[in-house]
């Protein structure tokens, strides 16, 4: 008796620091959002010298050139509209880089003595002022980085937050039954916790440890929480442990969505190129979700899969650390922006499955249309965006979806549609894959890649095809 009141005061516990994690998150997320506001929004990246900029550089000249002199009018004291020719001067020495004694006014070119001496001082300190002008860009454009950052992560604590707030505890409608089992297979659990989020979807906390002296792979014990517990299955966190020990530890589990998926690729490097500028992901970075991402760089060969990898395992950090997808390929541009001072552009196309609820949310960064198949037809997925890297901010549109039993999801790369005859490669894709079988998708991608091949002899670019098929999961039912 005394044991049993013990572990009910446990699993209460447990239910109570739930809600007060949750007001926490919620208080740190206020915070970071009051400290993201703390900045001042008003200094914005400026591309172009300023009229002050270019009356300081003119002042200094003069300053060390002209001394007393007013013969030319050109002196630091006028900056009235008599310096109408100072905006040309400023949009001239940003085209060529510096300036020449024929680009000054004509009384200047008349009447100034020392004209090289003062269009040289004046080059030198238009250049400082240039330089200043782009380190104070980098470091706004560093600071937005930062704003962002701050932000992103609010959304992210409050969201997490109003999840473990609204979560429900259905403890104790399982507990009996848990224990049993676990006990059946040499298992004790000294604390336990299940939670029920929107979308029916739960999540277990269990406290276990093993009674026969071995041990056991934490997939055994998700096998028997699914063996007990009705539903489609449980599968462990991937920042859970992998073993179940004789000492006890607690093991976070989740239940798998309603939805499976399996995906298929094939790809084919530019002629004359050892590897493909080409790179993809898909994976389960995110509880309850599958994310496909492709990513073509500039280019091609090396230095292009270089900067695409970095695109996607940047892309993947980010949605595991909890960032939206939409958030994660704002940070991704923000970040392509800052590196360096060369353009990184890669184009991104990002497919977000819910497998709770089946709906496909699909974002796109200069990437090509992507294709949904299904019994209904074939659809295109297409949005006008630039690539990532070259414009800031960016907005990235979200696409949404219902997929059902036996659909799939096609994404390709420039070097696919531009292989396609016709003027409308969407719609020569559309009907190739109208007129395809739905089969598995690895026989489905490589019959695409083919398709494509047969009219690219030269393969000018580099070809990707992913192709994923989602099925219903059946669930397990209790014996």
């Amino acid at each position: 008796m005394f044991e049993r009141l013990k572990k009910q005061r446990s699993y209460e516990d447990m239910s109570d620091i739930h809600v007060y994690t949750a007001k926490k998150l919620s208080d740190m997320a206020g915070s970071l959002e009051r400290l993201a506001r703390t900045f001042r929004e008003e200094d914005m990246v400026v591309g172009s010298l300023s009229r002050e900029d270019g009356l300081m550089a003119m002042q200094t000249a003069a300053a060390v050139v002209c001394g007393d002199c007013r013969g030319c009018c050109f002196h630091p004291d006028d900056s009235g509209d008599e310096n109408y020719y100072l905006y040309y001067l400023l949009r001239s020495f940003e085209q060529k880089g510096c300036l020449d004694c024929g680009d000054m006014p004509r009384l200047f070119q008349e009447t100034c003595r020392r004209q090289e001496e003062y269009v040289g001082h004046l080059n030198r300190n238009l250049g400082r002022a240039t330089m200043n002008l782009n380190w104070k860009n980098r470091f706004l454009e560093s600071r937005d980085v930062i704003i962002t950052q701050f932000r992103e992560l609010a959304v992210i604590l409050e969201e997490f937050s109003r999840q473990i707030g609204q979560a429900e505890d259905v403890t104790k409608h399982e507990e009996a039954r848990v224990h049993r089992y676990f006990q059946k297979n040499h298992m004790e659990i000294s604390r336990m916790l299940i939670l029920r989020y929107a979308e029916e979807r739960r999540e277990a906390f269990l406290t276990v440890r093993t009674t026969n002296g071995r041990c056991v792979t934490s997939k055994d014990a998700a096998d028997c929480l699914g063996h007990v517990v009705e539903g489609p299955g449980w599968v462990v966190a991937q920042d859970s442990r992998s073993i179940v020990s004789r000492q006890f530890s607690t093991i976070r589990f989740l239940e798998n969505g309603s939805y499976q998926m399996i995906c298929g690729f094939a790809r084919r490097p530019k002629n004359g190129e050892a590897v493909s500028g080409d790179n993809f992901t898909f994976n389960c970075v995110m509880p309850g979700h599958v994310i496909m991402c492709l990513s073509d760089g500039m280019g091609s060969g090396g230095q292009a899969d270089g900067e695409s990898r970095r695109v996607i395992e940047l892309i993947e950090q980010l949605l595991t650390a909890g960032y939206a997808p939409r958030s994660a390929l704002k940070m991704v541009n923000a970040v392509l922006l800052l590196m360096g001072e060369e353009q990184h552009p890669a184009t991104i196309d990002l497919c977000c499955v819910n497998l709770y609820s089946g709906v496909l949310e699909a974002m796109k960064l200069g990437a090509p249309a992507a294709f949904v198949s299904g019994d209904s037809g074939v659809e295109i997925i297409q949005a006008c965006a630039a690539p990532a890297g070259i414009l800031n901010p960016v907005e990235p549109e979200i696409l949404s979806w219902k997929l059902w039993e036996n659909d799939r999801i096609v994404m390709v790369s420039d070097g696919v549609l531009d292989s396609l005859p016709g003027d409308d490669k969407e719609r020569t894709m559309k009907e190739y894959l109208e007129g395809t079988e739905r089969r598995n998708p690895q026989v489905m991608a490589e019959a695409i890649l083919g398709f494509a091949a047969e009219n690219s002899k030269e393969f000018r670019d580099d070809m990707t095809v992913l192709v994923a098929g989602i099925w219903k999961r059946q669930k397990r039912r209790l014996q």
